[in-house]
Order: C-alpha cells, then structure tokens, then sequence
C-alpha cells in the first residue's frame, strides 16, 4: 500500500475481530512512529502495550464508570452521557491491543510530537491491514496516578494518545469531508 492510499482508507475502527495481533506487526507500527518528526529531534515519547483483552476490558469498564461519574466537571462532555449509559458500549470497543503513546518530556512540545508519531503510528497500522481508533475520551482516566502505577507507567510521563489496535471486521465508510480552506498568501 502506498502512503497516499493508506492516508485516504485509514478509519477509526470501533470492530474487532477476536484474534491477537502478532508482536511484530506491533512492533513495526511502533517503529514507524518512532521516526516521526519531533522538536529539535528530541523524540520525547515512550510506548507502552497492553495485550491482555481481560485487562483491557476491565479498564473499558472502569474508565466508562469513571467518566460517567465525572462528566459534570467536564461540560463538554455532557453530550456523551447517552452513549457511556448504554451497558453494551466499551470505551476501548473490545479491542486485543491498547498501544499508549506517552511523553516522556514536560516539554509543551512534547504532547505535539507525540501526536505526530500517533499519526505515523496509524498509518503503519493501515498498512498493515490493522484497525486503530485514539481514544481520546480515555486519556483522562489512564493519566490518573494510581491508574499509571498499575500499568506500570512511568509516573512522570503523561499519556497522550491511549489506541486501541486490531484485526477490524470491517472497514468503516468514509466519512464526509469540510472542504479544504486554503488561505493562499502571496
């Protein structure tokens, strides 16, 4: 698959097939976010998997327990309280991988390179014919100190893209587009 193709076909998959995914397959998707573009090239990030899917979905639990408990002091949120009330929805939608992209830095430029090696990340994974989807609406409950403590995560590293990674069943349509604003200056 060439970039622009696995650019145009990449989706957040929110179905997965019940079958693991080979370490290699992650590991090369690690690889390539690893060569992403950083400030001054001080690649300030860390990977961390988590493979175990009883784990994941305990955590898929807890975290939508956890939402729903502290929607109030997130406003903006509020419109997800129908969806975090159903008992079928999982926050992590049952997937076999949870890959964490954390800054290792407190450097403001940090959260932004790991951004970029989340992109990479996902469009290795395409390659790959693997489904990721950034759980964003997660990142609150997996920086919380005790929840990084039990993963093993480095205390002082912030997670900044919580992904889920599988096997999709299906690839999702392509959504609608804005159309592109260019602002042509001279």
């Amino acid at each position: 698959m060439d970039l622009m193709q696995a650019i145009v076909t990449r989706r957040a998959v929110r179905e997965f097939k019940d079958m693991p995914v080979e370490q290699a397959r992650i590991e090369q998707c690690i690889q390539a976010a690893s060569l992403a573009p950083s400030a001054m090239n001080h690649q300030p990030w860390a990977f961390a998997v988590l493979t175990d899917p009883q784990r994941i979905e305990d955590h898929a639990r807890r975290a939508k327990l956890w939402l729903l408990k502290n929607l109030k002091t997130n406003p903006a949120m509020a419109s997800l309280k129908p969806l975090l009330e159903k008992p079928d929805y999982s926050v992590l939608h049952a997937a076999p991988v949870l890959v964490f992209i954390l800054a290792s830095s407190d450097d403001p430029r940090a959260a932004e390179d790991c951004c970029l090696a989340a992109q990479n990340f996902m469009l290795a994974a395409r390659e790959e014919e693997l489904g990721t989807c950034w759980i964003g609406l997660a990142r609150d409950w997996f920086n919380q100190p005790a929840i990084k403590k039990e993963l093993h995560l480095p205390e002082k590293y912030q997670v900044v893209a919580p992904i889920v990674l599988g096997h999709p069943k299906q690839w999702p349509p392509a959504p609608a587009r804005n159309p592109v604003e260019i602002h042509w200056i001279g």
